[in-house]
C-alpha cells in the first residue's frame, strides 16, 4: 500500500484445522466458516489429524470427541507436547459430563455443542485464539462443579509436571521478562545455574527459545 493511501490494513483471518470423522459435517462447518476463518485442512482419523495439524500448523483445532480411533483426546494427547501454541476447540454432539471434563483435563480450551449457530461457533474460536476459555452454558457448570468437588485438586498436566520447582521458578521469571542476571539475583543461585534450568526447560517442553517459553507460561497463567 503506497504511503498516504486511504486504502484498510489487510486483516489476517485466523486458521481453522476441523477433526471430525463424519465428510458430511465437515463439509457443512466449512461451509458455514469458510467467510469469517481460513479453513486449513481437515482429518477424519487420529492419525491424519496429528500429521495435518502438525504440517499446517493452525491457530485453532475444532475437534470432535468420539471417534473410532481414538477421538479427541488421542489427538490433544499427541499434539500438546509437541504443538503447545495451537488451541483445540471440542465440538461434539456429546454433552456429557466425563467428556467435558477429560477434554478439559487434556487440554482443549473450550468445549461446545454440534447445536451452536455458526456465528456462535466463529465468536467461540476467537475467543478460544486469543486465549478464552468458551463453553455452552450447560456445560460450562459441570467444570464448575467438577473443581469445586475438589478445590484444591490440581489440573492435570503432563508438561508442567515434568518441570522441576526451581526450573517452574525460574520459567515464571523468565515469562515476567526478568533478564538472568536478574533471575540469579532473585533466587539466589548463578547466572550459570539460572542458564542450565532454562536450557532444561527448554529441551523438556521442546521449545527453542524464552519468547516460545514466556506464551506457553502465560497460556498456562503462570505468570
Amino acid at each position: 500500500m503506497e504511503p498516504g493511501s486511504d486504502a484498510p490494513a489487510r486483516v489476517e483471518r485466523l486458521r481453522v484445522f476441523l477433526v471430525d470423522d463424519h465428510a458430511m459435517f465437515r463439509a457443512g462447518v466449512r461451509a458455514e466458516l469458510g467467510a469469517h476463518v481460513e479453513v486449513v485442512g481437515e482429518a477424519s482419523t487420529v492419525a491424519e489429524a496429528v500429521a495435518r495439524i502438525a504440517a499446517t500448523g493452525p491457530d485453532v483445532v475444532l475437534l470432535d470427541v468420539h471417534m473410532p480411533d481414538g477421538g479427541g483426546r488421542a489427538v490433544l494427547d499427541a499434539m500438546r507436547r509437541s504443538h503447545p501454541q495451537v488451541k483445540f476447540l471440542a465440538l461434539s454432539v456429546s454433552d456429557a459430563a466425563e467428556d467435558v471434563i477429560g477434554l478439559i483435563r487434556a487440554g482443549a480450551r473450550g468445549y461446545v455443542t454440534k447445536t451452536i449457530s455458526p456465528d456462535e461457533l466463529t465468536d467461540a474460536i476467537r475467543r478460544v485464539a486469543d486465549g478464552d476459555a468458551v463453553f455452552s452454558p450447560r456445560l460450562a457448570g459441570f467444570v464448575l462443579d467438577a473443581f469445586a468437588a475438589r478445590p484444591d485438586a490440581p489440573v492435570a498436566d503432563p508438561e508442567l509436571d515434568q518441570l522441576t520447582n526451581r526450573e517452574r521458578e525460574v520459567l515464571r521469571l523468565l515469562a515476567r521478562g526478568y533478564a538472568y542476571k536478574e533471575i540469579a539475583k532473585e533466587l539466589f543461585i548463578s547466572i550459570k545455574t539460572v542458564e542450565t534450568h532454562v536450557s532444561n526447560v527448554l529441551r523438556k517442553l521442546q521449545m527453542s527459545n524464552r519468547y516460545e517459553l514466556s506464551r506457553w507460561a502465560a497460556d498456562r497463567r503462570l505468570v
